[in-house]
């Protein structure tokens, strides 16, 4: 296949070799003549471990050039990779000139050019960045997106000293696109990289990277806080990490990666806290374990002003124990948030079978009529009565009896807290805590589209 690399820094260089390592010709372009040169002499523009052996290899083998034509490197590949620099302001804006300059010039090579062409970024923006690079494109070429050309995210995950490694033995190759014949030619591109091939959407993919290296720097940060308390104690942290990893179904797992609502029970929201504070005994500075409790104190603000949003004032909340499947009130979110709207005046009903049948064996009645006198009387077993009766429905957890309420009550505004369901088709008003408009009903999901990708010149 043959590609062009727009941008030979430490990504365009490292991506052009491994490219032609894979056996195909690849087209470097550069506005610096001494990359473009040093490209042309089979040497690398970067210090990285084993890229001078690729670079002489493909160079010697006739797949690496490199050009400051950007013409001829259009006209002679099928796919155009964009990586150049995105560099951060003050405030942490990206500022994507380099990316739309690049993207016009790939628009006027384009424009006498009769082949489909596909441009894949992999320079790291975000989302709505893809949307407006086919739009430059779009006008540069006088083609239009879908029919002469496509533009694909293709986001990279490479780590210095090891980028090599990370692009030939990726845990994943990931790609957005709307776009079959991208799809295709992606699958081909890469057909001997080992690991899983995922086709997304666009946005997802132009999100992923910033998640990544987010939660990256988290797990770092969080390590360190909890070293730093454990030295306080005397407490060698090392050892106290390394049993922590070998959790692999809870700490190092996808468990807890769903978002959704906020945690509760008895133990999180206790365990959490007395951290925090014995930290602040040993006066300790924890910002990141200090910012636990109030992020989770917000996400239950959320759920209370998407309920409000719906602008009815008779709730039903489907599940009032923390999760399905106990009648555990302890720390449970919606509790605050079911008060919270009582304060307020509205109509609140609330089924919960298993706090029911607790209510009436009198295993629960006692601390529901000493810590929740005000919902003592609301709480029922009878789903049919609270949908009935109630405007807006809140699902709180996935119980399974939860699975039908949209089909028996078709009109109802639905807010959904635990993500019941992965795709709805509802005729109703249905939206999400964490997540978007999953509605396939036509008439309903007319989404919110923004152009997040922020420009400083």
């Amino acid at each position: 296949m043959n590609i062009s690399i727009f941008g030979l820094g430490y990504v365009g260089c490292v991506g052009a070799a491994c490219c032609a390592k894979l056996g195909h010709h690849v087209i470097g372009n550069d506005v610096s003549e001494n990359k473009v040169n040093l490209i042309n002499q089979g040497r690398p523009t970067i210090i990285e471990a084993e890229i001078d052996e690729l670079c002489k290899e493909a160079h010697d083998k006739g797949l690496l050039e490199a050009t400051m034509d950007y013409h001829y490197a259009v006209h002679n590949s099928e796919i155009s990779f964009i990586v150049v620099g995105t560099p951060s302001s003050k405030e942490g804006h990206l500022n994507l000139k380099y990316i739309y300059e690049v993207a016009r010039q790939i628009g006027e090579a384009m424009r006498d050019k009769d082949d489909f062409h596909i441009v894949a970024i992999r320079s790291t923006v975000l989302p709505g960045t893809n949307a407006k690079v086919g739009e430059i494109i779009a006008e540069a070429s006088g083609k239009k997106r879908g029919e002469g050309f496509t533009v694909v995210s293709n986001p990279e995950f490479l780590r210095e000293g090891t980028a090599v490694q990370d692009y030939m033995n990726p845990p994943l190759t990931l790609i957005g696109t709307d776009s079959e014949i991208a799809e295709e030619k992606f699958r081909e591109l890469y057909k001997d990289i080992p690991g899983e091939f995922i086709s997304t959407d666009i946005g997802v993919a132009e999100m992923m990277k910033y998640v990544d290296n987010t939660y990256h720097g988290l797990k770092i940060v969080f390590a360190n806080e909890v070293g730093n308390i454990c030295k306080a104690l005397g407490i060698d942290s090392h050892k106290v990490m390394e049993i922590f990893c070998k959790d692999k179904q809870l700490n190092i797992s996808p468990y807890y990666f769903k978002p959704g609502f906020a945690y509760g029970g008895s133990c999180l929201p206790k365990d959490s806290k007395a951290l925090r504070t014995l930290a602040h005994d040993l006066y300790v500075d924890c910002p990141v374990i200090n910012a636990i409790n109030p992020s989770n104190e917000l996400q239950k603000k959320n759920a209370i002003d998407i309920i409000e949003s719906k602008g009815k004032r008779k709730i039903g909340i489907l599940g009032l124990s923390f999760k399905a499947g106990t009648d555990d009130l302890r720390c449970s979110p919606i509790i605050d948030v079911a008060d919270a709207l009582l304060g307020k005046g509205y109509e609140i009903k609330i089924y919960d079978k298993n706090v029911a049948i607790s209510q009436k064996t009198n295993t629960n009645a006692d601390f529901i009529a000493a810590k929740l006198p005000h919902l003592h009387g609301i709480i029922t077993d009878d789903l049919d009565s609270v949908c009935s009766a109630s405007d807006v429905l809140v699902i709180t957890n996935k119980g399974k009896e939860f699975a039908d309420v949209p089909a028996k009550y078709p009109h109802k505004a639905i807010v959904d807290l635990v993500r019941q369901f992965q795709t709805i088709d509802y005729e109703g008003n249905y939206e999400g805590i964490s997540w978007g408009n999953i509605n396939q009903n036509p008439a309903q999901n007319d989404k919110l589209v923004r152009d997040m990708a922020t420009t400083e010149f």
